[in-house]
């Protein structure tokens, strides 16, 4: 296991900070679901958020992420839940090792 993130999982993550930044995780789903004001008033709410995202990207061998899409899906769908109260339809629940702060 490398000592360091990889390009891929550093990258990964700098996409997944920047589309939280700019208010379009999940796009689709959290269309219409205004989460940044509520998540920059909140920073241990944007913590848990980015920990979901973190918990669930995969990493190969190399450290590569092999399930990024998967990861954004389920940050937006836990802040689908923060926001409204409820999960996306079709979604299944977050579990609690996906909220998990490290």
């Amino acid at each position: 296991m490398p000592s360091h993130l990889s390009p891929g999982a550093s990258g990964a993550l700098r996409r997944f900070a920047g589309w939280l930044a700019w208010g379009s995780v999940g796009h689709p789903m959290l269309d219409g679901v205004d989460y940044w004001e509520e998540l920059r008033e909140s920073p241990s709410q944007m913590e848990i958020c980015v920990a979901v995202f973190a918990s669930v990207l995969g990493l190969d061998e190399q450290g590569e992420p092999v399930i990024e899409k998967h990861a954004e899906r389920r940050a937006a769908a836990w802040l689908y839940r923060y926001r409204t109260g409820e999960l996306p339809p079709g979604e299944p629940d977050i579990e609690p090792s996906e909220c998990q702060l490290h």
